[in-house]
C-alpha cells in the first residue's frame, strides 16, 4: 500500500496483510516479509537477517499511510532491538503503533513490533510532517 503520491522507499520488502484501526489513534498493522528481497543477500546470505533501519522504515511507512502525510524522522528517544528477525523462519509481523501529536505538524508514534509473542522491536520517535 502508498501513501498519497507517493511509491515505499522499501520496495517489495513487505506486503501489507491487514491495518486496523483500534480508535484512540491506535492501530495494529499485520505485515509479511520478502524472504527473496534483495536485501537479504547482503544482510546476510546464510542467515537472513532484516535490518533494523529497515523496521523502522516500516513503521515511518504505515504512519504517513494512518495520517495520510509525508513525514520525516526529527528524532528518536527509544529504540530498542529485542530480537532478530529472520525472513525465512519469521515472516510474518505484527506491529502496534500508538500516534499521538500535540499539532498537525509533528507526530509522537510509539510502536512494538511482534513475530509470535516475541518482542522483536520497541521504538518511540518524533516525526515532522514535510
Amino acid at each position: 500500500m502508498k501513501t498519497k503520491g507517493d511509491t515505499m522507499l522499501l520496495q517489495d520488502f513487505y506486503t501489507l496483510r491487514a491495518l486496523q484501526d483500534l480508535g484512540g489513534h491506535k492501530y495494529v498493522a499485520t505485515i509479511t516479509l520478502n524472504k527473496h528481497h534483495t536485501i537479504f543477500n547482503g544482510h546476510f546470505p546464510d542467515q537472513p537477517v532484516t535490518p533494523g533501519v529497515c523496521m523502522m522504515q516500516i513503521v515511518k511507512e504505515l504512519s504517513e499511510q494512518v495520517l495520510d502525510r509525508k513525514l520525516f524522522m526529527y528524532k528518536s528517544s527509544n529504540v530498542k532491538f529485542m530480537a532478530l528477525i529472520n525472513p525465512e523462519v519469521n515472516a510474518e509481523l505484527r506491529l502496534e503503533i500508538d500516534i499521538s501529536g500535540s499539532d498537525e505538524s509533528e507526530y509522537k508514534v510509539k510502536n512494538v513490533s511482534y513475530f509470535e509473542d516475541t518482542v522483536a522491536l520497541k521504538l518511540t520517535c518524533t516525526f515532522k510532517v514535510k
